[in-house]
């Protein structure tokens, strides 16, 4: 097999792409985490009607992905063994819940961390607003390739906010119910894998049904936040990063366990019905 390589990875280009995007996309986005459930709570109305509409702050995620890019055999990376291992989004200034960006995306690092302990790209997107020039957000996608270190590459990254779970309980529990058909919606905003779909393919996969996307669990995370936190105000959300730990089957219903620590809150997020850790590490900054 193929070993990482490290030179073509670090000279990889992306074209810049222009996405525009309008208020029904940023409800439909909402929509795929679940928000609107209470169609008569005003702090979940105003992310699903467009009138005084908010922009979620992790749509964002989902603007200007670069596709799957990393398939080419020159790259050398075992793509049955690659995992979305993490996300962060810095935000420099709220998204409005329509207009066109453009995305600029890049590969950040690669890690090498020894043979048999495998490797971490992170791939980094700028978000620029089209009409101001204004960087809207940076966000970071770690993908931990699991079968593809040992290829001689910087054994350390860039240093990253500590994000430890305090040991005692949580400041804040809540709870968040996810639809059936999470899935189905949310993907219409983002990742079209069949994994998310079709249950043939997920049983292949080794899932008893398909599974719901690790930016949708994000992003319920995030809402959560945004709703014990800082009462509904989306626009106060300024940096959220998280480790993805399990998949979560559409239909579960999500835990957000928080802590306050001042300057930050830590957060994981639990699938209740099966007491499964699903998203872990989690860290969120507010103005």
């Amino acid at each position: 097999m193929m070993a990482i390589n490290y030179d073509a990875l670090m000279r990889q280009a992306f074209p810049d792409l222009v996405r525009s995007y309008s208020w029904r996309d940023t409800i439909l986005y909402a929509l795929g985490l679940g928000i609107g459930t209470d169609p008569l709570d005003p702090a979940e109305l105003a992310f699903v009607f467009e009138q005084r509409l908010q922009a979620m702050p992790t749509m964002a995620v989902v603007l200007g992905h670069p596709g799957f890019w990393y398939d080419r055999p020159e790259i050398g990376i075992d793509l049955r063994s690659v995992l979305h291992g993490e996300q962060s989004l810095t935000i420099h200034t709220p998204l409005p819940p329509e207009g066109v960006v453009i995305a600029r995306n890049s590969v950040d690092e690669v890690i090498d961390k020894g043979e048999g302990r495998g490797a971490i790209l992170r791939v980094r997107r700028d978000l620029i607003d089209q009409a101001s020039g204004a960087l809207q957000s940076t966000q970071v996608m770690s993908i931990f390739c699991r079968a593809d270190g040992g290829f001689g590459g910087p054994s350390m990254g860039k240093p990253q906010p500590e994000s430890v779970i305090p040991d005692h309980p949580p400041d804040l529990s809540i709870l968040r119910p996810t639809l059936p058909q999470s899935a189905l919606i949310y993907r219409l905003s983002s990742d079209l894998n069949p994994l998310h779909a079709d249950p043939d393919v997920a049983r292949a996969a080794g899932f008893e049904r398909p599974i719901l996307h690790g930016l949708a669990t994000m992003g319920i995370a995030a809402y959560a936040l945004i709703a014990g936190c800082r009462a509904g105000d989306a626009a106060a959300l300024r940096d959220l990063r998280c480790r993805f730990s399990a998949p979560l089957f559409p239909g579960e219903t999500v835990r957000t366990d928080i802590w306050n620590l001042d300057d930050a809150f830590v957060f994981r997020c639990t699938a209740v019905e099966r007491d499964k850790l699903v998203l872990d590490r989690g860290r969120a900054v507010f103005a």
